[in-house]
């Protein structure tokens, strides 16, 4: 979209990629690499292709004025309302499982407001991957609630970094939910998500969901213990598996069981859920 709205600012001709039409430029964006898709379009009717996005690599990032362009929100008039966008780049985590500390920086820093990709849409997709750890988290979030668009946090916050002045702000912000992760089952997070429902306003437990990573170093047991413990303190746990192609059987079965939340809130005991059942009888 920020693609779209540059070139059409300089006098281009922009639309979606036709096989049999000749262009200057296409563009071709990918997220994933080939073990989760496979690049099967060749385009042959350009003078100049450029690929971009972290499938082919995380050194191609957009020059600093398609960055902070406007994106072209026409592209995808079926989604007119809502606008996507960063306020921060970067994460000084620098988990084994993810890209980003590599590709944006192991610090999180502002760079936009909100103005520069939202003009009013009634809801706001936020793709930051640890706004709390920016410095200037406070007046972005503080944009965000002045807006009264309907927040998504769509990377989830960091709940190791919220605090009382920060749960204010966000109780501010209007969200259909709040989403957290529990990554390492090393590491003992209760407090801070018990920090957070001291202070919340978000009453309900299916508004408060925590992404649980699975397959990445961890045991059945530590994987049934995070679900389990984040349901009994009133969170909504949601079962996330890496590379799902190596899980064992197990643990596909807990994340069916966990994120069909019919059977999750019905079947209370994971030992009760029939297929896992059948597996151990």
């Amino acid at each position: 979209m920020k693609l779209s709205a540059y070139h059409k600012a300089a006098g281009d001709k922009v639309e979606w990629w036709r096989p049999f039409r000749r262009y200057d430029i296409v563009y071709k964006s990918r997220v994933f690499t080939d073990t989760y898709s496979k690049d099967e379009i060749t385009v042959r009717n350009a003078a100049r292709v450029i690929k971009g996005g972290t499938g082919y690599g995380a050194d191609n990032a957009l020059p600093y004025d398609v960055e902070h362009t406007r994106p072209d929100y026409s592209l995808y008039p079926q989604f007119s309302g809502t606008a996507y966008g960063f306020l921060s780049r970067g994460c000084p985590r620098n988990c084994g499982f993810c890209i980003v500390s590599g590709k944006e920086g192991r610090k999180s820093v502002k760079t936009a407001d909100l103005s520069e990709f939202w003009d009013g849409q009634k809801e706001i997709k936020l793709m930051d991957a640890n706004l709390l750890a920016c410095a200037d988290h406070e007046n972005l979030i503080e944009q965000l609630a002045q807006s009264r668009a309907l927040v998504d946090f769509m990377q989830g916050l960091d709940i190791r970094l919220v605090n009382r002045d920060n749960i204010s702000l966000l109780n501010r912000v209007r969200t259909k939910a709040v989403h957290f992760a529990w990554d390492n089952p090393n590491e003992d997070l209760t407090g801070h998500f018990q920090r957070f429902l001291d202070f919340t306003t978000v009453k309900s437990s299916r508004n408060r969901r925590v992404y649980v990573l699975t397959n990445y170093g961890s045991t059945h047991e530590q994987d049934l213990y995070r679900v389990n413990t984040l349901r009994a303190m009133g969170f909504d746990p949601y079962v996330m598996i890496y590379e799902r192609p190596t899980a064992p059987p197990i643990t596909r079965h807990l994340q069916r069981w966990v994120n069909n939340k019919r059977i999750f809130y019905t079947v209370n005991d994971f030992s009760d859920y029939l297929p896992a059942k059948r597996r151990h009888d």
